[in-house]
């Protein structure tokens, strides 16, 4: 009997790290591109903490009776550290939306694949060849066309996206440590405990009412965040830290894009330019890994 077809699927770690990458900065810069709405109308911490709040009730609905199963952990410390990590990048994100657009706003919080590349060669000991190198390098360059330092992008509100991309750095090498030793349900409890617990902490002080209409916007933060924080603790856990970081340059894209269609905020030439050189270094990045992968 002939096997029905099935769906073609990356078959290599690698190729399924990269993947999985790319669907999580997706997901991540369709969250951004909604609380930017939010954010417009509400204070940030009430953002952040709907943020947080939704994947922990989300997690807690999927996981049911394993949830105690799953916290624990051979790196409580670690997780505390990596969960302070993601929520002040969330933070501090979603604090600089108030100030700056999203593009650019992602743009600066881009540098974090450099910062990932080189903190897995001095932290994780992996390998930081010439190649993987250059398409970080020139990832960067395309960032850089993109906010044209000196035109008006670098102000003292852009040092929040870029204290955001510090702490992505720590998280994602802090993912890249313990993702592969143990489940990424048990990072997705722990951050999402902590950011909702911190996060409550300021409530008292700037909690607006949320009317029904937007409930689902709430919501919808929570679960976008859900699913791209899933999708890159399993990225990071597939392949090294050094070869997906380079694919979250595509943010810059797809923010670019997200502005056009919710906020009707057209690129410039040289956002144009700039894009299309990040995705051919990823594009390069990604060929040079998956035929190493296949004669290995």
């Amino acid at each position: 009997m002939q096997a029905s077809p099935t769906l073609a699927f990356p078959a290599s770690p690698v190729s399924r790290g990269i993947a999985l990458m790319i669907l999580a900065i997706l997901l991540f810069t369709a969250m951004d591109a909604t609380a930017k709405g939010l954010i417009a109308r509400y204070p940030a911490p009430q953002v952040v903490w709907a943020r947080f709040a939704g994947q922990f009730l989300i997690v807690l609905l999927i996981l049911r009776a394993q949830t105690g199963p799953l916290l624990r952990t051979r790196f409580p410390a670690l997780h505390v550290v990596r969960s302070a990590f993601q929520f002040g990048a969330t933070t501090l994100f979603f604090l600089s939306l108030t100030h700056i657009g999203l593009a650019e706003a992602t743009a600066l919080t881009d540098i974090n694949p450099v910062l990932i590349t080189l903190g897995a060669a001095v932290f994780l000991g992996e390998r930081l060849g010439p190649r993987r190198l250059a398409g970080v390098i020139v990832a960067l360059i395309g960032a850089l066309i993109i906010i044209r330092p000196g035109a008006g992008v670098f102000s003292p509100w852009a040092l929040l996206p870029l204290g955001a991309a510090i702490c992505y750095t720590g998280n994602a090498l802090i993912t890249r440590f313990i993702g592969a030793q143990e489940s990424a349900w048990t990072s997705m409890l722990y951050a999402s405990l902590f950011g909702t617990v911190v996060a409550a902490g300021a409530l008292p002080y700037v909690w607006i009412p949320i009317p029904a209409a937007d409930l689902a916007i709430f919501a919808l933060v929570g679960a976008l965040g859900t699913g791209a924080q899933l999708c890159i603790i399993r990225s990071f856990s597939m392949a090294e830290a050094s070869v997906v970081a380079p694919f979250a340059y595509l943010g810059i894209v797809f923010a670019t894009g997200w502005g056009i269609v919710l906020y009707d905020q057209w690129p410039d030439r040289w956002t144009v330019i700039g894009a299309l050189v990040i995705v051919g270094a990823g594009l390069y990045v990604w060929h040079r890994e998956t035929t190493n992968a296949r004669k290995t």
